[in-house]
């Protein structure tokens, strides 16, 4: 062959060359990952002229390291997917970091790979996909029915160098994808764990409150009933000492009696009222700690709820009206309802009136037909000082709370939208009513059968 000859072979070689590079590269120019290495596969086959291209990652399999292909061109279309061990194939010399190429005969070479006499495999030839840390990542490889010819073999060196490297900053990137999912789950998974704790804590905290104010109401009437049994039985003395005398006065007997009776009575009232106070609070802490769907009147529930509140609400000046018929009953998950009607109690009293009191709540509640749907619709307004803009925006967001480092914690009302959810309801705010200020709150809750 002249030199003329060659030269123009040569020449010939290198605008095929940077014709198929500039051909590839702008067909995979804008996918990514999976997509990428589909269209690699296919647009080398059609470079190359061969039969077969595999994209592989290397990857453990059962009898050891492997092969998991990730695209496969086979001709005339995309082959399904694959698993192949690396053992007795030529494709364990390419992961061994180095190009492999056989022109011819590579069933001969590899007769133990029963994947290249499936193919009718005569020429190989493969490239590892090395990271920049220099791992191997994967393999690209392209096979043939027929031998592979010195400049086929110049060409799929400088093409398949160029998108081995490409092959492995993909490969790479879904890595690193993966991993940084991974850590944002593990961190998700850690924050919603702590929300939880910390949601936990606050229930305990709000527990905690109500049995200080309910202890503290019930000392008063406790204080009383002692009180008024001392005094009877100082007035019994002195009837013991009446009727032991030489003479009887009636008036004296009459008098005494009545003072018993009234002691009596006032420690009935006092007593009474305290069961009263030990009732509420018991229930409300046995629904908070149940999941239990019952019949519930709904009047006589808020009422309870309210009354355990009291000495909390008191303090600040704030007063109730449950604006609820008498005969409204419904089925609810009576825990989960107590919960939410104490957050919005308290936060009206923590947040409703920086200031104190005097301040007036109202809860209203019926049963609306809607779309097919009995629901529950609850209002829960107070006329304290609102909401801004940025607090009606962000009011059920976990954290958010205006009183930071004054001891509120953020949680109160996003337990409330947690539980409403929860339960198959809605919550929102509504706007105020029309020249008052104040917080209106509204609840719709599905009716169960």
């Amino acid at each position: 062959m002249s030199d003329n000859h060659r030269l123009f072979d040569a020449e010939d070689g290198r605008l095929l060359a940077e014709a198929a590079l500039r051909s590839i590269t702008d067909s995979t120019a804008r996918a990514r990952g999976d997509d990428f290495l589909r269209i690699l596969v296919r647009d080398l086959a059609q470079a190359l002229d061969v039969q077969y291209v595999i994209a592989g990652r290397v990857a453990p399999l059962a009898d050891g390291e492997g092969i998991r292909t990730l695209a496969v061109w086979g001709g005339a279309d995309y082959l399904p997917n694959m698993e192949y061990s690396l053992r007795h194939t030529p494709c364990q010399d390419v992961t061994g970091q180095c190009m492999c190429f056989h022109a011819s005969g590579i069933q001969a070479d590899y007769p133990q790979d029963t994947l290249l006499v499936e193919m009718q495999a005569e020429s190989y030839i493969g490239m590892p996909m090395i990271d920049t840390e220099g791992k191997t990542l994967g393999i690209l490889s392209a096979i043939d029915t027929k031998p592979m010819d010195e400049d086929k073999r110049l060409l799929a060196l400088s093409l398949l160098s160029i998108f081995a490297a490409r092959g492995a900053a993909e490969l790479q990137h879904q890595d690193r994808e993966q991993q940084l999912e991974a850590t944002v789950q593990r961190r998700t998974e850690a924050l919603l764990a702590a929300q939880a704790t910390l949601v936990e804590q606050e229930k305990m905290v709000a527990l905690g409150t109500l049995v200080a104010g309910v202890a503290h109401e019930v000392n008063t009437p406790i204080g009383v009933a002692v009180t008024a049994a001392s005094t009877m039985a100082s007035y019994a003395d002195d009837l013991i000492k009446c009727v032991s005398g030489e003479r009887v006065s009636r008036s004296e007997l009459l008098t005494t009696a009545q003072r018993l009776r009234e002691g009596a009575q006032l420690i009935e009232r006092n007593l009474a009222r305290a069961a009263d106070l030990i009732g509420n609070f018991k229930q409300l802490a046995v629904d908070q700690g149940s999941a239990h769907v019952s019949e519930v009147g709904v009047r006589e529930h808020a009422l309870s709820v309210v009354s355990a509140h009291g000495p909390e609400l008191r303090k600040v000046g704030i007063s109730v009206e449950v604006d609820i018929a008498p005969e409204l009953r419904t089925r609810l998950d009576a825990g989960r309802w107590s919960q939410v009607l104490s957050n919005l109690l308290m936060n009206a009293a923590k947040h409703g009136y920086p200031n104190g009191g005097p301040g007036q709540v109202t809860l209203a509640a019926r049963l609306a037909l809607e779309g097919g749907v009995r629901w529950l619709l609850l209002e829960f307004a107070d006329d304290g000082v609102g909401l801004s803009g940025e607090v009606r925006e962000r009011l059920f967001e976990p954290f958010f709370t205006t009183k930071r480092g004054q001891g509120g914690s953020g949680l109160g009302m996003h337990i409330v939208y947690t539980i409403v959810h929860q339960m198959g309801g809605h919550v929102a705010v509504a706007p105020a009513a029309p020249d008052s200020a104040g917080c209106r709150i509204k609840l719709r809750l599905p009716v169960r059968d």
